[in-house]
């Protein structure tokens, strides 16, 4: 693996995991020396994180870790709404119902009770999205699925994995997955929506919760 691929990867999993939080300046020659890579190839990696929208660069040496608020992600919610009904529906038309249909029983099946658990939902989510994008068949839409996937992760961060509201989109998965299965575009981009919307309440909601809770 290439230095500035290693440099990038890293920095890209503590941005998203939250390790180098907002606003966190990110210098080259102090990122350099702790990543075991010259500055060459850190500046690359810079720029990747640049491209991905996780990093702001202030001036030629300054560059920090975007923010991402709520109306960040109502934007990220706007794309993600119009790019995944989309994928839904190509995917209910184009893809393996036998293998949706499996897909919807392993949802039927998850529990979400304890971390093991939960690192398996968070695989069979996985698993779906690869299956959504292998059916879609269109390198432009699921090119952009990845973009905002990337994001993704941080605001999962935010959500705090509620309980209630796992259990709740593994339903909603197993619809929209059912519904793929089933071949019906219309109910799996309606799934979809539904799903997306319920997501994005809830992420909201748990953001405005502290200011809520200090009154």
């Amino acid at each position: 693996m290439r230095a500035s691929d290693r440099a990038y990867l890293t920095l890209l999993d503590e941005i998203q995991s939250g390790a180098l939080a907002p606003g966190t300046v990110v210098a080259e020659v102090e990122q350099a020396g702790r990543l075991g890579v010259s500055r060459t190839p850190l500046r690359e990696a810079l720029g990747r994180l640049v491209a991905d929208g996780l990093v702001v660069q202030q001036s030629p040496r300054v560059s920090v870790v975007s923010d991402i608020d709520a109306d960040d992600i109502r934007e990220l919610f706007e794309v993600r709404r119009a790019l995944e009904e989309t994928a839904a529906r190509l995917a209910a038309a184009r893809g393996d119902r036998e293998l949706f249909a499996t897909l919807a029983r392993e949802f039927a099946e998850t529990s979400v009770d304890g971390r093991d658990a939960l690192d398996a939902y968070y695989d069979l989510i996985a698993r779906f999205d690869a299956a959504l994008d292998a059916s879609v068949a269109n390198d432009y839409l699921t090119g952009a699925l990845r973009g905002v996937r990337t994001h993704l992760v941080r605001v999962r961060r935010l959500a705090r994995d509620r309980p209630d509201r796992i259990a709740a989109s593994v339903a909603e998965h197993r619809l929209i997955a059912a519904a793929i299965g089933a071949g019906d575009p219309d109910l799996a981009a309606h799934a979809t929506h539904v799903h997306l919307h319920n997501a994005l309440a809830s992420v909201l909601g748990t953001l405005a919760a502290p200011a809520e809770g200090s009154r």
